[in-house]
């Protein structure tokens, strides 16, 4: 996929996930969370020629500075990805992140030991991780799940999970209730008068 077509997916990503999105040209320039995975592209391509490994890392500490969102050049990630907000999201070396994955800030997939293994979270396509969630470990989250704010997750999670609480825990997800919005605007049937 050549650069201007995999810019426009991205845009596209950012419209049809946040519905504060205004447009192209406003995403291009003021959303940080397509600023950090522009910068991850590049050094996860340094990061791959051993020789380029520092630069790598300079580049990406840059991009924290610049964004506040630090993702280590050595995590993969695939397409269509969005961060929304972004500030304080932690991505590790060996995480590994599917494709239309969107997180909120405050969101880490850190790792839980010092040995040089797979140490990081694997997410699944389309999983939708909730603002401040913990995701820590060599663990899956399946494609088609979700993780509540601010959840603590140590275990995996099979496909199609809604996944929550500290620690997490997790429970198939119900299309039927999913469809329902948040807030049925019949519940607040209110009468405003002057």
């Amino acid at each position: 996929m050549g650069f201007f077509a995999r810019l426009k997916e991205d845009l596209d990503a950012a419209r049809s996930h946040d519905p504060a999105a205004r447009g192209s040209f406003e995403n291009l320039f003021a959303y940080s969370g397509l600023h950090a995975i522009w910068i991850h592209r590049l050094t996860h391509r340094l990061w791959q020629n051993p020789g380029l490994r520092f630069p790598a890392r300079l580049l990406s500490q840059l991009g924290r500075f610049l964004t506040g969102i630090e993702i280590h050049p050595g995590a993969t990630i695939g397409r269509r990805f969005f961060i929304d907000h972004g500030m304080g999201v932690v991505i590790g070396e060996t995480a590994e992140i599917g494709e239309d994955v969107m997180i909120y800030h405050g969101v880490t997939l850190g790792g839980r030991s010092l040995a040089r293994i797979k140490r990081h979270p694997t997410i699944g396509d389309r999983v939708t991780i909730g603002a401040g969630a913990k995701i820590l470990g060599p663990i899956t989250i399946g494609r088609d799940s979700a993780v509540g704010a601010n959840a603590v997750v140590v275990k995996d999670a099979p496909p199609e999970s809604i996944v929550t609480g500290v620690p997490a825990k997790w429970r198939h997800r119900d299309a039927q209730r999913e469809t329902k919005p948040a807030v049925d605007p019949a519940e607040y049937d209110i009468e405003y008068r002057i």
